[in-house]
């Protein structure tokens, strides 16, 4: 299956930023030999899941597929539907669910009736755990070998001059946010993206996925998002759990 591992790496070469990639490029990514990297494009060519343009490879819109396996499998659209329109439609701003992948989290859900002027997020983006406040409810969340790692892996490189990367203080902020159930964070992954976020269970209270209502800090500061928004976030987030524990078969591996 080592065939299926570095095809996979190719795809994940190509990013917003590097839509359109050489082979010397998507070799440097994802870390191979050029002859691999070539082989693999070849094949996924052949399939339909990437195009050439000129010396540029770029993915064809058949990869969509494969993330909406993902969606479908767990009806994320359903379960979550209702209840961020309502949260977007409330506030005037956004709301998203996310899960943790690795280092990153990444959106599987997401409704905006407002476009923030400095990131606009999308199902599928994927951000640094550390920056976000959706990535610490989710490592407030898992078991301290899991925790360990992520610290022992990750880079905290700071996105803005106000992003926390100091690794003791942002153990701190996990732990507070392990306590208080929730987490907020203003220009830390953008600047003027402010944002709280609360933890989703599955049926045995562990903690599966994160629910966030994000702004822009013109609108509202830290401290009164968490003051008119938190409520609403709990309570969309017990709904979103409970909705969760009746999907036969979910557990904690099929969302992380």
């Amino acid at each position: 299956m080592g065939g299926l591992a570095k095809g996979l790496q190719v795809i994940r070469a190509f990013t917003r930023d590097h839509s359109a990639l050489t082979l010397s490029e998507v070799a440097a990514i994802a870390r191979m030999p050029a002859a691999t990297a070539r082989r693999c494009l070849l094949t996924l060519e052949e399939l339909g899941y990437v195009t050439r343009r000129g010396r540029q490879f770029l993915l064809r819109p058949k990869v969509l597929e494969l993330g909406a396996a993902y969606l479908e499998s767990m009806d994320i659209e359903h379960l979550t539907k209702t209840h961020l329109e309502e949260l977007a439609r409330v506030t005037g701003d956004s709301a998203a669910l996310s899960v943790l992948d690795g280092n990153d989290i990444v959106y599987v859900a997401r409704t905006s009736v407002r476009t923030l002027m400095r990131l606009e997020a999308h199902v599928g983006s994927r951000f640094p755990a550390h920056v976000t406040s959706m990535g610490r409810v989710l490592l407030a969340g898992v078991a301290p070998e899991r925790l360990e790692t992520y610290f022992r892996t990750q880079q905290f490189v700071a996105l803005t001059d106000s992003t926390v990367t100091d690794p003791r203080r942002i153990r701190q902020l996990i732990e507070e946010c392990r306590k208080a159930g929730y987490s907020a964070v203003e220009d830390e992954l953008a600047y003027g993206v402010v944002a709280v976020a609360v933890p989703v269970l599955d049926q045995y209270g562990r903690v599966v996925a994160s629910l966030n209502s994000s702004s822009h800090s013109r609108r509202i500061t830290k401290v009164k998002i968490v003051r008119e928004r938190l409520a609403m976030l709990k309570q969309a987030s017990r709904q979103i759990s409970a909705e969760l524990a009746r999907v036969p078969g979910l557990s904690l591996s099929a969302l992380v």
